[in-house]
Formats: structure tokens, sequence, C-alpha cells
């Protein structure tokens, strides 16, 4: 890690016109993250004294999404430039402990805190005024030019300024710089707007430090590291570098993944060693999966935690749930709203738990909704079960205790409890509490009408009358 001494200043203000959206670019979605989640962790890995982002559009939106604790938000009320992003930053930059500046770009999900600090380490070793993070790309088409004269650097170009040889110049700039602070503190104030863009632009200090005799280096990275994010292509490009590695990640730490291209894997998701997921599968958020998990096509799984050796089968969906070991879930299954699984339960095909509790071995094997209940342990839910449990106003609670077995085809009208041991009868409507070891039906009597049907054939009805009726 770099010397103590160091800021970091993040650009956050702009609103993300090229991506043609109404929410700034920092706050759109990455393999699992906000973009500007990225460097706000690779910053604070970094160890500086301080990390200031300034935001400006939707600044209110940046500031919920992006506040923790070491973090001071700067208001670049109106846009008009990364430079213009510094000269209202100057209050803080003047108060500011740290002898070194880095001015980083919100959108370089790829960086690494290591390169952070090797950039101040270079900036002080070089002794410069500022310090540029560059690359190479071939072609550079888009990007700002680093012109150099030997070592130092002595402008940075933009592509509808440049000559056409400047245009052949391959080293580019990445949007993140290093500066000492008592010389931009001096000099800040000869940045303008007489240029092409009309804006405030931070690069200009380069040629400014030039002028009076300062030096401008630079600190060489590879392309990929200093990918930054303009537009939605970009978006999608990073986004399947980045799940890739994470597949590579897990795989090299144990995990069989059948198809890597196929498979979705947040940047914050956790799984043990031995779980093998098929194509299709989708873990997100700050999902966690337990060793020797099966995990088959086309289930999402969000914010949720499984046990080791649970079997997901596939398209099912569970989401902000607790599964526990040996659990077998699906096909076509929905888990939602901090749903808790017991060890080796079985929920079955088009099952819906919600906001419920089931427990350890239990069976709910078919067709079955369950919300805001709690089942214990080894019942048995049969097939076309309902939990009645929203009245039109509330919310009611369902409680079916150990050994139970719940005939096909019940509607359990909350709130009600069905005691331990007890059965309840096939097509029943249960609407009082059922006490232990008990036999509860809940169904109208049977009436067969005999020959009814043959009848009916003998006398159709009249053309324009009612149709009898026996």
């Amino acid at each position: 890690m770099a010397e103590v001494g160091f800021s970091v200043l993040i650009l956050a203000g702009g609103k993300a016109t090229r991506f043609k959206s109404d929410r700034p670019k920092l706050l759109h979605a990455l393999a699992g993250r906000l973009l500007g989640e990225y460097v706000l962790r690779t910053a604070a890995a970094a160890s500086p004294e301080r990390i200031y982002m300034i935001v400006g559009y939707q600044a209110a939106e940046m500031r919920k999404a992006f506040a923790r604790p070491g973090l001071e938000f700067i208001v670049q009320a109106e846009q008009m430039g990364t430079g213009h992003a510094l000269i209202v930053s100057r209050p803080e930059l003047e108060r500011c402990p740290s002898d070194v500046l880095v001015a980083l770009v919100g959108d370089a999900p790829m960086l690494k805190p290591e390169t952070l600090s090797a950039l101040v380490s270079t900036h002080r070793k070089e002794r410069a005024a500022c310090t540029i993070l560059t690359t190479r790309l071939d072609p550079p088409t888009g990007y700002g030019r680093i012109v150099r004269s030997g070592k130092r650097v002595r402008a940075i170009v933009e592509e509808t300024v440049a000559s056409p040889a400047q245009k052949k110049i391959c080293e580019i700039n990445t949007g993140i710089l290093c500066f000492s602070r008592r010389p931009l503190l001096e000099h800040l104030g000869e940045l303008s707007r007489q240029n092409a863009q009309n804006e405030y632009l931070l690069t200009d200090l380069v040629e400014i430090f030039n002028r009076h005799g300062l030096k401008a280096a630079a600190f060489e990275v590879p392309a990929g590291e200093a990918w930054g994010i303009n537009d939605r292509e970009q978006l999608a490009e990073v986004e399947k570098t980045l799940r890739l590695c994470k597949a590579v990640t897990m795989m090299k730490a144990g995990v069989t993944i059948t198809n890597p291209e196929a498979t979705y894997i947040d940047a914050d998701v956790e799984i043990g060693p031995d779980t093998i997921i098929e194509p299709g599968v989708s873990l997100c958020g700050h999902t966690r999966v337990g060793e020797g998990c099966r995990l088959e096509p086309y289930s999402t799984i969000t914010d949720s935690l499984l046990g080791d050796g649970v079997t997901v089968r596939p398209c099912c969906v569970i989401t902000s749930c607790e599964v526990g070991a040996g659990a077998t879930i699906g096909p076509f299954a929905h888990l939602r709203d901090g749903a808790e699984i017991g060890a080796a339960a079985r929920l079955g095909n088009f099952v819906e738990v919600k906001k419920s509790k089931i427990g350890k071995g239990t069976k709910v094997l078919h067709l079955t909704y369950l919300g805001d209940a709690t089942v214990g342990a080894h019942s048995n839910i049969g097939a076309g079960t309902i939990t009645c449990n929203y009245d039109g106003e509330k919310k009611h609670p369902t409680t079916i205790e150990d050994g139970v077995f719940i005939g096909s085809g019940n509607m359990l009208v909350a709130p009600v409890r069905i005691g331990k041991g007890s059965f309840t009868a096939a097509g029943s409507t249960i609407t009082e509490d059922v006490p232990p070891e008990s036999l509860a039906l809940g169904r109208a009597r049977q009436v067969t009408k005999e020959g009814w049907a043959r009848e009916r054939k003998k006398t159709p009805p009249a053309t324009g009358s009612a149709e009898k009726k026996p």
C-alpha cells in the first residue's frame, strides 16, 4: 500500500448522458452491485486519509445509495466539467490534511487498490505536480491522447482537437489523475472554459503545470484494469468480464459450473466447494450457498442462504429466504419474503411459500400456497392446500404442529391451529382449531342423484324456454 497521506476525490456529479437514462450512471447495476460501489470499495481498500464524493445530478439519491462512515459528500450544483468539480471542492481541499489527492472517476470498476496505491507512490517518487494514470488502446478512438516529451507528459489532447499525428498515439488518459495538493490549489483558478467542450477540464491542468515549469508524469496500467464505462454497451461488456472472472474464482475454489458463460453469479455471492451449478442459474445479491449443493437449470436465488447439500431443481425462484441442509426445492417452486425451510424438508412442483417456517423433514410436494404459516417437523401437506391468510385488510397466521397430515385440497382459513399428530380430510375447509391427534372434516355432504343424466337426455329443454330442473 502507498504511504500515509493521500486522499481520494471521486467524480460522480454528472448525468448519464450516453446511457440515455434519467438515473445517474453510478446508480446502474453491474454484476450485482451499483456501478459506483466498485470504485468506493477500491478507494477504501487503498487506505486513504479521506474519501470525498462529488455529487450533483440527483444528489439526494446518490447520498442515499452510497452513504457510509468515512465518506464525505461535496455538492456540485451545476455540472460544468471535471475541472469544475475540483473548483467547487476547493474549500474542502484547503482543509484536507493530505499532501496528495487522487481524482478518481466513478465508472472504473476494474481498478485495483494496489494500482491506486502504486499511482500515489509513483507520483511521490517522480516529485510531480500531477501524475496521470494511462493505458494503451489500439485503436484509441474517443479518448484523450497522452503527448509526451521523454518521460514527461506535456499535454492531454482530446480527440476532437487532436492533429492527425496525435490521433495515432495509442497511450490514452483514463480520467484518473494524482495531484500534489499545493500546486493544484495554486493553479486551479487558471482553468478556463475556452475549449471545444465549453467546460472546465481537469486535463488542462497538465499544460498549465508545464507552463509553470512543474512536472507532469504518467503511470501506465493494462487496458483491462483502466476500463471506464461510458454507455450501456460497455456496461454489458464489463459485466460479462466480471461474471466470467467470478465463475473462474469459484471453480478454482472447488465449485463445478457446467457452463460459466450461461451462469450468472453476482460479485458478493459465496459458494461452498463441491457444489454443482448447472446452466441458466442466477445467484444474486448476497446469496450464500453451502457445500455439496446442486442447483439445476434456470433457477434464480437472491439474497438467500442455502445450507449444505441442498438441491434446487429447475426453474425455482428463491428470494430473501433460508433453506436448511439437505432440503430439496422444486421444480417450479417460489420461496419469498423471509421463508425458512428446515433441514431435509421437501418442497415440490408449483409450491409457493411466503413469510413462513417449514419444519425439519416436512413434505409440501404439489400445488400448494403457504403464507404467514408455521409448519412443524415431519408433517405432510397435501396437494392443492392453501392457507387463506388474507381477509382483505389483514394477514393472519396458520400454525400446523409436528407430525400433522393435511389432506389434499384443503383450505386452512387463518387464524387457525392444527394440533400435533392430527389429520384433516381431503377437500376440507378448516375454519376452527383442531386439537392434537384428531381428525377434522370440513366439507359439504355429498348428494348423488342416480339416473339424473339419463333422464335429462330424454327430455331436452324446449327452444326459448328455461331449462327444466329435476
